[in-house]
This record gives C-alpha cells, sequence and structure tokens, in this order.
C-alpha cells in the first residue's frame, strides 16, 4: 500500500471561508471560525485523512494589509505557511469576486506559487447565479494558470469531498505525518486558549478583541476525570477591563460559560475553567505573547 501525506495552504483574504474549511475537511472544530475577521493568528494544522493520505491543513491567517505588529506577524506567517506547503489552495468568496485583497494574493502567488501546485476555491457559491460563478472562475484562470478549480460551500459542505479527494492525489508519497487520532498539532492549551478567545470575540465588538490576548496558565487533571484550566486573558488598557468583566461580572460569566461548554464538548469530559483579566500595556509589543499565539515576534518588524 502507497500511503501519501502533505501540507496543504489555504490562503486568502480574511473572512474567506478558510477556518470553516479546515474544519469541514478534518470533521472536528480545530480552527476558530468567528464572523470577525483576523481571528486565525497562528498557523493552526488539521489533519484530514482520505483514503490512503494523510492531508495536513495549514490554515494561514489572512491576507490583509498589515497597520501594527502584530498584524504584520500574522501576515508572515501566511505567506510562510503557503511557502513552505506542498499544495497551495487560494479561497476566494464568490459574492465578493476579484477584490483588491485578492489582486494582492494573486500578485504574491506569482512568486511563492512558482513550481508549486496551486488549486482556486470559489467559496460560498450558494450566494451567486451560476454565470457569476463561470465568469469569475475564468477571470481567475486568466489571470494565474491554477491547476484546478473548485466550486464550493464550506459552510454547507458542497464540493468539499470532491476538494478533499482531489488534494488526497496531489500531495507527495510517504508515510504519514502525524499519528491517526491526532487531529491538530497544536498542544490542548492553547486550543483551549483558541477556544476562550472566541467566545471574547464573538461577545465583544469593535476594536477590543485584537487587543486582548488569552493564556493558559495552568492546567491539572483531576482525579475524577475531570480538568481544571486556567486561563489569564490580556488586555492593553484599564478600561477594557471593565468593558470585559461587565456590569456585575456578567459579561466574563457568560463568556467563561461559553467556552467551558466548549471545552468540554471539545474534551470529551468535565471541565472547571477559572478566568482572571490582567492589565497588560504592552503586550502587543512582548515578544512571548507572540509565541504564545505561534507567531514570530521578528516577523512583526
Amino acid at each position: 500500500m502507497t500511503t501519501r501525506a502533505g501540507f496543504v495552504a489555504l490562503i486568502g483574504e480574511p473572512n474567506a471561508g478558510k477556518s470553516t474549511l479546515t474544519n469541514r475537511m478534518v470533521g472536528a472544530k480545530v480552527s476558530i471560525v468567528t464572523h470577525k475577521v483576523q481571528t486565525t493568528r497562528a498557523r493552526i494544522r488539521g489533519v484530514a485523512i482520505e483514503g490512503d493520505a494523510q492531508i495536513v491543513f495549514v490554515d494561514t491567517p489572512g491576507l490583509f494589509k498589515p497597520r501594527r505588529r502584530l498584524d504584520r506577524a500574522m501576515v508572515a506567517a501566511a505567506w510562510g505557511g503557503a511557502a513552505d506547503a506542498d499544495v497551495i489552495v487560494l479561497m476566494v468568496e464568490a459574492h465578493r469576486g476579484v477584490t483588491e485583497g485578492v489582486e494582492k494574493i494573486l500578485e504574491g502567488l506569482e512568486e511563492i506559487g512558482k513550481g508549486r501546485t496551486v488549486a482556486l476555491a470559489i467559496n460560498k457559491i450558494d450566494r451567486v447565479k451560476a454565470e457569476a460563478l463561470l465568469a469569475l472562475s475564468q477571470k481567475l484562470n486568466d489571470r494565474f494558470p491554477f491547476a484546478k478549480t473548485f466550486m464550493i460551500s464550506a459552510e454547507k459542505g458542497h464540493g468539499v469531498d470532491d476538494l478533499r479527494h482531489w488534494l488526497a492525489g496531489e500531495v507527495p508519497e510517504g508515510p504519514w505525518l502525524y499519528p491517526e487520532d491526532q487531529i491538530a498539532d497544536l498542544p490542548l492549551r492553547m486550543i483551549a486558549a483558541e477556544i476562550t478567545r472566541e467566545k471574547l470575540t464573538l461577545r465583544l465588538h469593535q476594536e477590543l478583541p485584537y487587543q486582548l490576548t488569552v493564556e493558559t496558565e495552568n492546567w491539572e487533571e483531576r482525579k475524577d476525570g475531570s480538568a481544571r484550566i486556567d486561563q489569564v486573558i490580556y488586555v492593553a488598557r484599564d478600561g477594557h477591563k471593565g468593558i470585559l468583566l461587565g456590569h456585575r461580572g456578567e459579561t466574563i460569566k457568560a463568556i467563561s460559560k461559553a467556552a467551558r461548554e466548549e471545552l468540554e464538548e471539545f474534551l470529551g469530559r468535565k471541565v472547571h475553567l477559572f478566568l482572571q483579566v490582567k492589565v497588560r500595556t504592552g503586550w502587543l509589543e512582548e515578544a512571548a505573547r507572540y509565541s504564545e499565539m505561534g507567531l514570530d515576534f521578528k516577523d512583526g518588524n
């Protein structure tokens, strides 16, 4: 039996559906999905099995115009993920078409895509008519020699099996990279922090989610099979702490409950979650915070 294994990088603008597609391919919630842009910070990898092939998804942060150090580190991580992959899949939203951001990515692909297999996945196809889809596909294929074009809906699952099947045949021959039961190479502590950060992002609006980070400080396995997880939410300003706690601590309680419920579902056991909020004015400039997120601080220069 010939086995295959390789890395597939999903690239695209923020909100193109990369995380949703990763989760759909892997069949488990590995990557954070929110309607806010820029929620995937580190290169989260999900592992999907298709026949004799193991496909490792590198879910890159969305490519966008960086403004701050954190943004620059995220964009560097995205292109780095693409440069290291065996196959690259560019995801474009059907209803948005060739935006300024997509133009920029196509320019970057001319360099990084050289000698690599690059596929196009037009996502959210349920939002536009067939003729518009064909026109968009034609336009994109005129711009770049894509190996294959897929019409998908990551959310509803349309076309996803075809894409996974094709990817299985495109990754190189070789031994599997991960044990069969391992869905993500992110340590559980980091996944737990990401789950809490997702709940914060969904609950809080405007700029605040980008001014905070979550770290799992302590993880204790209890004798009764449950886990005690202690996390710290770092915010950049005193005022943010008040917003986060909410009136009589209601906001933080709701966030904690939502995160705990999802953690219990993910781990399949009881979880005792303790959240603390700390103000660290300069966390956006601290190298240690970046490595906790799986990013390289130097990339932000």
